[in-house]
């Protein structure tokens, strides 16, 4: 088992990995009955998005030799209605203090942005926009 999960009421729910101990707690969004203190579950997946973006990136940099460090990725996510769910999600990437970088490993880094495990999971219809902020 990975996770488990618990609602606690209040349209909260708390979500404890197994292996580590940490606890991340979710809420409903405010445009959803909630009170939008905490992530709400589609808030985590779009931020799991360019989590995995930048994890994939970093274990990449080796093979590849492309500094990452301290990237930054700015989440947007965005609802559609009928059915509720997530139409878009817009990540703005910035690379402080890395590269500058050839043609080719933009390219790379496109390249392992556009398929990473995140990425390649979420549903065609659920529209991944990235730009990207190049040094």
């Amino acid at each position: 088992m990975t996770s488990k999960v618990v609602y606690t009421g209040s349209l909260r729910t708390e979500a404890t990995h197994l292996r580590s101990g940490s606890i991340i707690e979710t809420d409903a969004p405010v445009d959803n009955h909630g009170k939008g203190e905490r992530f709400s579950p589609t808030d985590i997946v779009a931020t799991a998005l360019a989590s995995c973006i930048l994890t994939t990136l970093a274990i990449a940099e080796s093979t590849h030799d492309i500094n990452i460090d301290g990237a930054i990725c700015e989440v947007e996510k965005i609802m559609t209605s009928n059915p509720r769910k997530i139409g878009e999600i817009k990540i703005t990437m910035s690379f402080p203090g890395c590269g500058p970088y050839t043609d080719k490993e933009k390219i790379k880094i496109k390249h392992i942005a556009d398929t990473c495990p995140v990425s390649q999971t979420l549903h065609p219809d659920c529209k991944q926009t990235i730009i990207y902020n190049w040094p």
